[in-house]
């Protein structure tokens, strides 16, 4: 049995956490069950789009099976969509009741500090977990319906890499979240760090001189291995892992020692 704040965080949310899980679902669905059509116009479609945008968005071709799964689902519009759904929900840990005016009754239950900020992360993360994990689980279902000669072990890679960027985003958000009890600035420092380090990775991918900057882009170390090409890279995926696991208790500390509401 689930403790009661963790069941009632999955109740305050369950709206929220199915309607972004059919969001990432419908998502993935249509563009995975578009291949077969986009295949009779693999040529164009690669034509279409020019050399120099290709690169920027780290796609190695768009007629391959893994080059088409990286361009539509992992690239850029499915990660954003699982990180955006990451940081609005991390944000309502605790920066929503604080907000809000509700975090003193909360606070007021036999619990203590540390344990109410774990289970609320714990309640958020897993359900974020979940929301993150739908695009692997349906692509390894509808990949070898619609005929993409490609590796299942290279999506379940690819997916996992996507559940790995999120706990890393996730632990940025709550750490931003306890340290200042404001969503604005949860959302803020969180987007901005996404955007800047998404840049960083395709600048690095784009320019020899630049490639360093891509060591300090998460980004990097959950698609800059191609993973769907070349599989699973454990080492990318733990560094991703670490820095969740850093924030996250960097977050429940800060929150521990901060003065609620001031």
């Amino acid at each position: 049995m689930f403790p009661a704040l963790v069941r009632k965080t999955w109740r305050d949310d369950r709206r929220a956490l199915v309607g972004w899980a059919a969001g990432v679902a419908s998502f993935t669905v249509i563009y995975t069950s578009f291949y077969s059509q986009f295949q009779g116009a693999a040529e164009l479609k690669q034509d279409a789009l020019p050399q120099g945008m290709l690169d920027f968005l780290g796609i190695a071709d768009m007629i391959s099976p893994a080059g088409y799964l990286q361009a539509t689902i992992f690239s850029l519009i499915g990660p954003l969509l699982v990180l955006m759904c990451a940081v609005t929900l991390t944000a309502r840990t605790i920066a929503r009741p604080e907000e809000d005016g509700g975090m003193e009754l909360l606070l007021a239950n036999p619990l203590s500090r540390t344990a109410f900020a774990g289970q609320r992360l714990a309640a958020t993360g897993g359900a974020i977990t979940v929301v993150a994990a739908i695009p692997t689980i349906l692509l390894l279902i509808i990949v070898p319906r619609v005929g993409m000669d490609i590796a299942l072990s290279n999506v379940a890679a690819a997916g996992v890499g996507l559940i790995a960027l999120v706990w890393c985003f996730t632990g940025i958000a709550f750490v931003a979240g306890a340290a200042t009890g404001r969503r604005g600035t949860v959302l803020a420092v969180t987007g901005v760090l996404a955007v800047t380090t998404y840049m960083a990775n395709a600048m690095g991918a784009m320019s020899d001189g630049w490639h360093w900057m891509r060591w300090l882009s998460p980004f990097h170390y959950f698609i800059g291995t191609d993973p769907l090409h070349t599989g699973w890279h454990p080492a990318h995926l733990l560094t991703l892992v670490a820095v969740g696991a850093v924030t996250t208790v960097v977050g429940v500390f800060v929150f521990d020692r901060r003065d609620v509401g001031v």
